[in-house]
């Protein structure tokens, strides 16, 4: 059983930049894969970007794809999403997740195990 608490969200100008954490408690932490998902009001919720349990691999989604980075720190039990170049279409609220699953980037979100409650981020135009 791992507890996940989002922080870092708030309201930044379009071309800003967030740094997202996520807090875990548990000694399994860095035998999981980790991942962020978003959704914004009306929409379901979207892989955003995902890392192996060893932060060797990463996976993002086209839309952040060469703005967005995940890392996790395992001494900390901590992953982070560093976000620039923000877009008003980043809008929404963030929810880290973890995998249990061994040896996958998953980017489903059914194939996630353990749910944050989410931290909102607004980007005004």
């Amino acid at each position: 059983q791992v507890q996940l608490v989002e922080s870092g969200g708030g309201l930044v100008q379009a071309g800003g930049s967030l740094r997202l954490s996520c807090a875990a408690s548990g000694r399994t932490f860095s035998t999981y894969a980790m991942g962020w998902f978003r959704q914004a009001p009306g929409k379901e919720r979207e892989f955003v970007a995902a890392i192996t349990w060893n932060g060797i691999s990463t996976r993002y989604a086209d839309s952040v794809k060469g703005r967005f980075t995940i890392s996790r720190d395992n001494a900390k039990n901590t992953v982070y999403l560093q976000m620039n170049s923000l877009k008003p279409e980043d809008t929404a609220v963030y929810y880290c997740a973890a995998d249990r699953t061994r040896g996958r980037i998953a980017t489903m979100r059914v194939e996630y195990d353990y749910w944050g409650q989410g931290t909102q981020v607004t980007v005004s135009s």
